[in-house]
């Protein structure tokens, strides 16, 4: 696993051995900032990485111009590789780590990010309140973006504050981009 674009370009990035974190792979990383590219202007975002893992879309983003990312994992063995990660890249001025539930951190967020990223489990048990949850946590900026990884085939419902905006599916991986639902003009 690797950075594959920006100032971070070829830096190889390290994970947990065993199957407990699924990491983006290249491939899914690229089509992600692909959609992104003219959507977010990445020398002014913030941005939020959930179940972060390895740090490797947080990092990614950094390495494409963001100024901030706030790293949220609970898992002890992935943060150690998150930490390692982020100071094999040099990013640690610009990066939070915070170790922890992500629920819990929703709950007590006040902060605005221009990207939410999240790649929970795939198994995790409420997957589909997840666009709501994190949009009902205030997380997104008005004109940020909400990104899900999840398995292909399992469809959102949409909820009142929300729409999907863009969805791409890689294999068994499903990407999934949720804006802030807009009024009609």
């Amino acid at each position: 696993m690797r950075v594959i674009a920006g100032r971070y370009k070829g830096r190889v990035l390290k994970t947990v051995p065993d199957l407990s974190v699924r990491p983006a792979t290249d491939r899914v990383k690229s089509a992600i900032f692909n959609v992104l590219q003219s959507r977010v202007d990445w020398s002014a975002a913030t941005v939020l990485d959930l179940f972060a893992g390895s740090g490797s879309i947080g990092i990614e983003a950094m390495s494409r111009g963001a100024a901030k990312c706030v790293f949220v994992e609970q898992s002890r063995s992935a943060l150690a590789f998150l930490k390692q990660n982020i100071d094999t890249v040099g990013a640690g001025s610009g990066a939070l780590v915070v170790a922890g539930d992500v629920f819990g951190f929703l709950r007590t967020a006040h902060k605005r990010y221009e990207a939410v990223f999240a790649d929970p489990p795939y198994a995790l048990e409420n997957l589909n309140d997840l666009p709501n949850i994190i949009f009902g946590a205030g997380v997104v900026a008005e004109e940020g973006y909400l990104i899900i990884e999840h398995p292909a085939g399992h469809v959102f419902t949409p909820g009142p504050a929300w729409e999907t905006a863009v969805e791409k599916t890689y294999g068994r991986t499903c990407v999934s981009f949720f804006v802030h639902t807009r009024a009609p003009q």
